[in-house]
């Protein structure tokens, strides 16, 4: 019996022992719930009260910060520039700011210039940094980021020095033509020659402000306000047209096939001019007695169906350095060329405009000494888009894959480019 009591003794107490500790976790537990944490410390709470709201729908990025230094409150987008890291303000100078800003109370502003995240390159990522106190203990941070607007700043300063050049030139050459003109008045034959170089460079002039014309017209408006299905046969036979005769001086053979019955949907007259400008370089830019061929076709697309139209020449070709700039407003491979050509070096910027806004593209193969294909594409017309499609590939003048725009005669030379040609 004593056994037995000395174990039920035992049990008690343990059982008792068992209580007692969780009731004193139990009380550790709801203390620590209670103590305010990191975390609870740095809420929505500590805020004035509305702030939070006004921070979410600006624009800038925002971080507010603490009498420590700790992050309280910051956007996504002062995520996304990389801005907060780990909680802590990871750029320094803003860090100084907010510091001597708490300190004296002062609104400071200042221009960064930060590397990219994830970039190795250097590029740098333009920042307008404003620090104001927020209430007795925070500090806000608000900055925007100038990158676009600092690139499109030098985009129009880069095209104000150029339109100032090219205007410079012909004005220039028919001042002093004019000169030459007065100084030989007794000579008939030299003033017949002066005035006819005047005359070339009149028209280069008149061409260099009408296709500054052109390019503000579809940079500034809308195509699809006035769109319409347009068929690509037509587009093609106006193109053609308009360079029949600098063709004819130079013996190039035009030839056109698979453009039946294909249609696309756009500004008719924003749609010739950049068809037009294909056409008229590669005649510009093909020696004598050559080919030039216009090509169209019908290629799926997850979006939709496009149309392609290539223009393809037997010219001098473009040289991969040049080969991602033919497009940039004023740029010209071969400037000595050009003015023997009259070309302004806006032809391809108005073609690439054209095709962005029309919801396509414009892509380049080229090979020096062997030409060049620019190929168009575009969106189908809807009004067309589920009519039956062939299924003769011959009945659209398209031969295997690796020759689809050869569809004359007289066929041009494949060009091996997989990605205009695929």
């Amino acid at each position: 019996m004593n056994v037995d009591a000395a174990v039920a003794a035992v049990a008690a107490i343990a059982g008792l022992c068992t209580g007692v500790f969780a009731m004193l976790a139990f009380r550790w537990s709801e203390r620590d719930q209670a103590k305010p944490t990191r975390s609870s410390l740095h809420t929505d709470a500590v805020l004035p009260p509305g702030v939070d709201t006004v921070l979410s729908v600006l624009r800038s990025s925002a971080v507010v910060l603490d009498e420590a230094d700790a992050v309280v409150k910051a956007s996504s987008a002062a995520y996304a520039l990389g801005l907060v890291r780990g909680g802590k303000l990871a750029v320094e100078p803003m860090m100084q700011m907010a510091r001597d800003t708490r300190r004296d109370g002062e609104i400071r502003q200042v221009e960064l210039d930060l590397p990219r995240r994830g970039t190795g390159r250097g590029e740098a990522l333009a920042v307008s940094a404003r620090v104001a106190p927020l209430g007795s203990r925070l500090v806000l941070l608000l900055v925007e980021d100038l990158t676009e607007a600092r690139r499109i700043e030098a985009v129009r300063r880069d095209f104000v020095a150029n339109v100032s050049h090219e205007l410079k030139t012909p004005v220039g050459a028919l001042s002093l033509l004019s000169e030459a003109v007065m100084d030989a008045s007794d000579d008939p034959e030299a003033v017949e020659r002066f005035a006819g170089r005047m005359q070339i460079e009149a028209t280069r002039l008149t061409s260099l402000v009408q296709e500054l014309i052109d390019l503000s017209r579809v940079q500034n408006d809308d195509p699809l306000e006035d769109a319409e299905p347009v068929r690509v046969d037509e587009l093609v036979a106006e193109a053609m047209d308009r360079c029949r005769q600098p063709a004819g001086a130079k013996q190039i053979t035009m030839a056109a096939g698979g453009t039946a019955d294909l249609h696309v949907w756009g500004n008719r007259g924003q749609l010739a001019a950049a068809l037009g400008n294909l056409v008229e370089n590669a005649v510009n830019y093909s020696p004598s007695r050559t080919r030039v061929g216009i090509a169209g076709r019908r290629i799926s697309a997850p979006g939709g169906d496009l149309i392609e139209i290539a223009v393809t020449d037997q010219g001098i070709g473009i040289s991969e350095r040049d080969r991602d700039r033919v497009f940039e407003r004023f740029y010209r491979v071969d400037p000595a060329r050009s003015r023997a050509t009259g070309g302004t070096g806006l032809g391809l910027a108005i073609v690439k405009h054209v095709a962005a806004s029309h919801g396509g593209e414009v892509t380049v193969w080229s090979a020096e000494g062997q030409g060049s294909t620019f190929t168009l594409r575009l969106p189908e017309a809807g009004a067309v888009r589920d009519r039956e499609r062939p299924t003769d590939l011959s009945a659209e003048g398209l031969d295997d894959e690796d020759r689809p725009y050869e569809t004359f005669n007289d066929p041009l030379p494949a060009h091996p480019a997989p990605e205009v040609l695929p």
